[in-house]
């Protein structure tokens, strides 16, 4: 369980954000950013969190934008998934993001949280993979704004002291087609046995997958496969199959053959739908 000698921060800028992580580190705090905290309750009850100190950043401005400016809309870390539903900015966000646990605790989830959880399915993360989205990580009093391919490899490859601002989207992808599909094993009740999501950029389907591998993902091969539409839709599902990253989750949610077959029928229906046929 947790325990109740643990530090509680709150700064209310980024730099302030920054130096009291690295202030804590030289203290051995092993200091730890949080917006939303029901990942912390859940291992805490495990006892495998550990941390002295907590760093919230809720209380950074930046972390809370959710706004179109120019070109791009820009979501914040610490913004709960419940108000990117209602919201509904980034209409395949909102549905990537309904599924993920119940209404009241996506009042605390926050995207930050999802996307930089432990909890390996981090659904949220599928449309800024189809969207070439942008991170925004602030560390050692600098900024930068880094593709998404560059720095999410199966996580967040944040290095010590970073953490998640922001993610811009290029307002040109928002209402785009989309579909988004969560199939579960039996009831629409607990983790999903996949999640697939889709959009179509200029008459080619690309596709971002949780639940299949322990990470998600987004394969640029799978989609070529795909979109050869000269083939047999057959054809183009075999073909694309053998690009899945390994492994192919085998557990309680379901086997791996079982999900293969989700996934190929999953597949047949959203690139059907995709194309108008």
């Amino acid at each position: 369980m947790l325990s109740g000698n643990i530090e509680y921060y709150k700064p209310t800028t980024l730099n302030e954000a920054v130096e009291l992580f690295f202030a804590l580190k030289e203290k051995n705090k092993i200091p730890l950013y949080y917006a939303g905290g029901t990942e912390i309750l859940t291992l805490g009850r495990f006892d495998i969190f550990k941390t002295k100190a907590l760093i919230d950043i809720k209380g950074i401005e930046e972390c809370h934008s959710f706004e179109f400016i120019d070109d791009w809309l820009i979501a914040g870390a610490a913004l709960p998934l419940t108000f990117i539903e209602e919201k509904n900015l980034f209409p395949l966000l909102s549905e990537a993001s309904k599924g993920i646990a119940d209404h009241t605790t996506r009042n605390k989830i926050t995207l930050g949280g999802n996307l930089c959880g432990t909890i390996f399915y981090r659904e949220a993360v599928l449309p800024f993979l189809l969207c070439d989205s942008k991170v925004i990580v602030v560390a050692n009093d600098r900024v930068a704004a880094v593709p998404i391919a560059e720095i999410f490899q199966h996580t967040f490859q944040l290095k010590e002291g970073q953490f998640l601002i922001q993610l811009l989207t290029e307002k040109r992808y928002i209402n785009l087609p989309f579909i988004s599909i969560k199939k579960y094993q039996q009831w629409e009740t607990g983790y999903p046995l996949i999640t697939v999501a889709s959009i179509k950029v200029a008459n080619e389907i690309r596709f971002a997958f949780s639940g299949l591998c322990p990470f998600p993902f987004r394969s640029k091969e799978l989609e070529t496969a795909i979109n050869q539409s000269g083939l047999p839709l057959d054809s183009r599902i075999k073909q694309a199959l053998e690009h899945l990253p390994k492994p192919i989750l085998d557990d309680v949610e379901g086997s791996k053959e079982y999900r293969l077959f989700v996934l190929k029928n999953t597949l047949r229906n959203i690139i059907l739908k995709m194309e108008g046929k």
